[in-house]
């Protein structure tokens, strides 16, 4: 009796044991520790009991995510489809792991109306979950997974814009008018043309945004005929479409535009710098070199410069008469040492009385770079000098203090009119020292400089900036052109209590070597910024001692860092040492992190790599695309898995970015995805997606 007692004793302790860790996880689901409510979800879902469907649909509804994410995982288990719009509303949910978790569970019931669910949301989420529903179809058995969500995606977004098109509001015509050009399909730009000449503007300037995106030379034509209109937003958006569209044939047309000197002439250059070189092109740049503003002249010019030069015949006969010599020495200002031929014509102008004349001749020599007309400047220099001798006198000669006296500091605190007896004063004043002493701490922990305000030398200065011009740019040639005791002499205006002579000073420094450069880069940590960004630009113009000049002041520049980078990237290199300091700036983050990043990949440079990649793992960075392409430059193999990522992006334009990195890096194992994105809404991605599966073919062989 007692053996055959014993196993049902034994039975009824484990039937009570399992009761009891049951009635404990029942309690702990009540838990208002959401931990401890998560982990009792998964502890249930083993045990398979169908009555704990209606607990996994509670805690579905809990606030917190953690214990959400465990009842996906519980619903996804028990493979009951009445659970399958609960999962697909769990696919909508804030948190991205749920939403992970919920697409994983959807895989498991297996019907249509739960693949359907993916399908949908594919276009809705983000990077990370869209990852997850593609592997969750594969899970599912579904063929062709990537592909097919990519082309539903296209599907639904295309119907929508042409809904929108059609019967939207105004606004959303507009919105949906670009979107569809982005698409770059042929009805698309069917649909587009018309509108071109809608009477409503900002319509038909987003239908030319959008035929601009489409990528069709056909519609050139109609939107080049738009640059007559009168309507500015009308002529930007067609200068933006035909920019992009690429044609040189338009460049005559975007040549008057330049010439005009109008809100839209400096976007209208840029459109014919862009373009690819053709006698078109060409002719359209010489003729902006004289006829068009200061700005976009020296631009034409100088691009000009690099092919070559221009006709001489046209500026020669400019330089000989008086009332046009003004746009015929503009023209050599920017074409520079390729206008060599035409110094005789120039040097004349020198010596003439008129002061504007004189001041655009002295530029011209100097971008010549001919240095036969030196003792002529150092003439025109005295004479200059003497005439501004008694406008610059200083009224007090003995050198004015460095210091404010008692009461006169404007950052003192004010006393408090009651007297010292209560301390207040003396009690500010200590404030506003450890102020001073925390944000120079900071300063230098940051690697900063702190460079005090400029204390004044002349209690007024009589001479107005604008009659100082002809003196600086007598300075600026003298350096330009390396004249005998132009270093001396540039470093003693180094100091001037005008900014006007003071940048011209040191932008002359720049171009005498080594020795210069050390004397005018500490001015990079001026506060006046219009000085520091024409001294970056200098120096990035010079050879190896002003770029190095650049990066060792980058990680001084605080806030102005934008400044250098902006100077480093129209440096035709890059130093290597620029790396760890262009590193540096990538981590900090923040809109610099862009322009840092592309200048890593031109370098390029191997070692940014594991910078760049924990950079992607900013989900917001604003540097997400330079960050990616910056990778590609740089061709590391150890970057593709990261880049690959990306072709699961939200955003068009980062999904293109990681197609052409993986181009550079290599696909590899990234075959399929990127083959679906063939399927992709937009043109961009596409042509970047077969581009990087020909390998070396054109990009309009991945376009469909």
């Amino acid at each position: 009796m007692r053996t055959g007692a014993r196993p049902l004793i034994l039975a009824m302790a484990l039937v009570l044991g399992c009761n009891g860790s049951r009635d404990q996880l029942l309690a702990d689901i009540q838990s208002p520790r959401p931990e401890i409510r998560a982990a009792a979800v998964k502890k249930l879902a083993t045990q398979g009991n169908a009555d704990d469907l209606v607990l996994f649909t509670r805690a579905a509804k809990d606030l917190a995510a953690i214990v959400r994410g465990e009842a996906a995982v519980a619903l996804g288990e028990s493979q009951d489809p009445r659970v399958v719009d609960l999962l697909g509303e769990l696919l909508e949910d804030p948190d991205e792991d749920v939403q992970g978790r919920a697409a994983m569970a959807l895989a498991k019931v297996k019907n249509d109306k739960a693949k359907g669910y993916l399908k949908l949301q594919y276009g809705r989420r983000g990077r990370a979950t869209r990852q997850v529903i593609v592997q969750a179809l594969k899970s599912a058995n579904v063929p062709g997974a990537m592909a097919e969500v990519v082309a539903a995606e296209s599907k639904g977004l295309w119907e929508r814009n042409l809904l929108a098109l059609t019967e939207g509001a105004l606004p959303e015509r507009v919105g949906a008018a670009e979107e569809l050009g982005k698409s770059g399909r042929a009805e698309a730009v069917n649909r587009l043309l018309p509108l071109v000449r809608d009477s409503q503007v900002i319509l038909a300037a987003a239908a030319v945004r959008g035929l601009g995106d489409a990528g069709d030379k056909a519609a050139v034509g109609p939107i080049g005929l738009l640059l007559d209109e009168s309507f500015p937003e009308l002529r930007e958006s067609a200068l933006i479409a035909l920019m992009k569209l690429q044609d040189p044939a338009i460049a005559p047309r975007l040549q008057a535009v330049a010439m005009e000197k109008s809100a839209v002439s400096p976007q209208a250059t840029d459109a014919i710098l862009s373009f690819p070189r053709t006698p078109a092109t060409d002719a359209a740049l010489c003729a902006i070199a004289l006829d068009g503003a200061r700005a976009e002249a020296l631009a034409s010019g100088r691009a000009m410069r690099q092919r070559g030069g221009c006709p001489a015949e046209p500026i020669a006969e400019r330089l000989s008469r008086a009332t046009t010599a003004a746009s015929g020495l503009q023209a050599i200002m920017g074409l520079g040492p390729s206008a060599q031929a035409l110094l005789p014509k120039v040097a004349p102008w020198l010596n003439q009385a008129d002061a504007g004349l004189r001041g655009l001749a002295v530029e011209a020599v100097a971008a010549v770079g001919d240095a036969s007309v030196v003792p002529v400047l150092q003439k025109l220099y005295e004479q200059e000098v003497k005439g501004l001798a008694a406008l610059r006198a200083d009224w007090v000669s003995e050198p004015l203090p460095r210091q404010y006296g008692p009461g006169f500091d404007p950052d003192a605190p004010v006393a408090s009119g009651r007297g010292s007896d209560d301390g207040r004063a003396a009690r500010h004043a200590q404030l506003f020292d450890r102020i001073r002493a925390l944000n120079a701490a900071r300063a230098r922990a940051a690697g900063r400089e702190v460079v005090p305000p400029r204390a004044p030398s002349e209690l007024c200065d009589d001479v107005d900036s604008a009659r100082l011009v002809p003196l600086a740019s007598l300075l600026g040639a003298l350096g330009e052109l390396k004249a005998p005791g132009a270093l001396e002499l540039l470093t003693g205006y180094a100091n001037d209590s005008s900014t006007t002579l003071r940048t011209a000073a040191l932008v002359g420094l720049t171009h005498l070597g080594p020795e210069g450069v050390a004397l005018a880069k500490s001015a990079l940590l001026e506060p006046d910024r219009d000085l520091q960004k024409a001294l970056a630009q200098a120096l990035s113009e010079q050879a190896e001692p002003g770029r190095d000049a650049l990066v060792e002041a980058l990680p001084k520049m605080g806030g102005e860092k934008l400044l250098v980078l902006d100077a480093l990237s129209h440096s035709t290199t890059v130093p290597p040492a620029a790396s760890e300091s262009l590193q540096a700036v990538v981590r900090e983050g923040g809109p610099e992190a862009a322009l840092a990043a592309s200048l890593l990949g031109r370098i390029p440079a191997k070692d940014a790599v594991p910078t760049l990649l924990k950079a992607l793992d900013e989900t917001n960075s604003v540097a997400r695309r330079d960050v990616l392409l910056a990778l590609g430059a740089i061709g590391d193999p150890r970057a593709a898995d990261a880049v690959a990522r990306d072709l699961y992006h939200d955003l068009p334009e980062i999904r293109a970015a990681a197609a052409r990195a993986l181009k550079e890096i290599g696909g590899g194992p990234q075959s399929e995805p990127l083959d679906a994105l063939k399927g992709d809404y937009f043109r961009s991605v596409r042509e970047a997606a077969g581009s990087a599966l020909a390998k070396g073919g054109t990009a309009s062989e991945g376009a469909h």
